[in-house]
């Protein structure tokens, strides 16, 4: 009993420091002369600003209860952060649209969001389709045999690309959400 102590006293600085250690933390700054910057320091050390800041919580929307759902893109990137920064995969999980997904598409889904959340976020970013290079249509214009361009369309963004780091906090990692809007809110997809 004694020898087993002894030897295990003996192994004890052999083991890795992981509960006080912690990877350095990778930041995201915007420079003065708008190019991006990352960095293991602080932005403003550099004279930058954080790309992604950080979020106030918002009335109704503090604590466990959400008050609604994400009728705006800036809500639900808002969400996205939240459950991230908490490494809450139930927070993540329920801005998830779940619609005709089985139980075992499910575990799987539950499994990608939960290595998500455990990784330090950078950037939420928006996807938009891909443009074509085909002009649009010409308009007629009323008393004129000339056509009009037609208005250029701003486009929708499609999805939301996540740029985080893996636990290293130098590999960077990427996860790209789909985007859909039911019942008048935003909902993310794998």
């Amino acid at each position: 009993m004694r020898t087993t102590v002894l030897l295990l006293l003996a192994c004890l600085p052999c083991l890795p420091a992981t509960a006080g250690a912690q990877a350095p933390r990778v930041n995201r700054c915007t420079t003065a002369q708008g190019e991006t910057v990352f960095t293991d320091r602080s932005c403003d050390a550099l004279g930058a600003t954080t790309r992604v800041p950080p979020r106030t919580p918002e009335v109704g929307n503090t604590g466990i209860f959400r008050a609604g759902c994400a009728r705006r893109l800036s809500e639900l990137t808002g969400q996205i952060r939240d459950a991230v920064s908490t490494r809450d995969v139930n927070r993540l999980s329920s801005i998830y649209l779940w619609n005709n997904v089985s139980d075992a598409t499910a575990a799987h889904i539950i499994g990608r969001l939960e290595s998500v959340v455990q990784r330090p976020l950078i950037d939420i970013a928006p996807v938009y389709p891909e443009v074509s290079d085909e002009p649009p249509p010409a308009l007629p214009v009323p008393g004129s045999t000339d056509p009009m361009p037609a208005p250029a369309a701003r486009p929708r963004p499609i999805g939301l690309r996540l740029e985080q780091t893996l636990a290293n906090s130098v590999t960077p990692a990427r996860t790209v959400f789909g985007l859909r809007r039911q019942y008048g809110c935003f909902w993310i997809t794998l």
